[in-house]
């Protein structure tokens, strides 16, 4: 976004059986909440290339604790790095820094508005489906939206498809299913009930794969 900013999302790669690569170089680094698969490797990422951060007031109270410099905030607000404006969403989910010892209160889960002058990105975090959703959709109007549908941890396929139906966006990118067995989907399924509920493009990502997005009203690159 913004031109040539790189943006990592929840950066859990180092225990990730998916992951096609721990070698990352973010400009910034979100993060929705303090599980070790959101958490991830973040502390080793942001210590090896002094990237910017963004997350809720309580893990950037943690982070502080390690020598990271963290931009904290909470749900409602909204900060500006490096021209990209993070506004914080609701999630529904627990939210523990699993990393921490002895506990550390990790906050709220969140999710992220993400936003240049260009492209508007909703990333849902781990969340089940809420009503509110429909809130964000008609206030913040995002052209991509990032939704989980792993069941058992967050909302499944079917939820996932009612949440995408009242978002609107043009491209809806399922996530957060199939890293384990607990959470195994078909994201076909998704692709399938979208069509039935709305025009939302689907697009179905393999771990490595990049995507190029176009604003039609701004033909810019994401």
């Amino acid at each position: 976004m913004n031109g040539t900013k790189n943006i990592i999302i929840d950066p859990f790669l180092k225990n990730n059986p998916k992951a096609t690569t721990t070698e990352v170089t973010p400009d910034i680094i979100a993060i929705t909440h303090g599980h070790a698969d959101h958490m991830g490797d973040t502390t080793t990422i942001a210590k090896k290339h002094h990237c910017k951060i963004v997350a809720i007031h309580e893990i950037a109270k943690y982070l502080a604790t390690c020598n990271i410099e963290c931009e904290g905030m909470n749900k409602g607000g909204t900060i500006a790095i490096e021209k990209i404006n993070f506004t914080m969403t609701e999630a529904i989910h627990s939210a523990s820094i699993e990393e921490a010892e002895p506990h550390f209160d990790g906050g709220c889960p969140a999710g992220f508005i993400i936003e240049d002058n260009n492209t508007r990105i909703y990333h849902a975090g781990d969340t089940a489906l809420f009503r509110d959703m429909q809130l964000i959709g008609e206030l913040y109007k995002p052209q991509i939206a990032m939704l989980p549908m792993g069941g058992r941890y967050t909302m499944g396929p079917r939820e996932a498809a009612i949440a995408t139906s009242w978002l609107q966006p043009e491209i809806a990118i399922p996530m957060h299913y199939n890293t384990f067995p607990a959470i195994k989907q078909s994201p076909r399924e998704f692709k399938e009930l979208i069509a039935r509920e709305c025009n939302t493009k689907v697009v179905i990502m393999e771990p490595g794969e990049t995507i190029e997005y176009q604003n039609p009203k701004n033909p810019k690159n994401l």
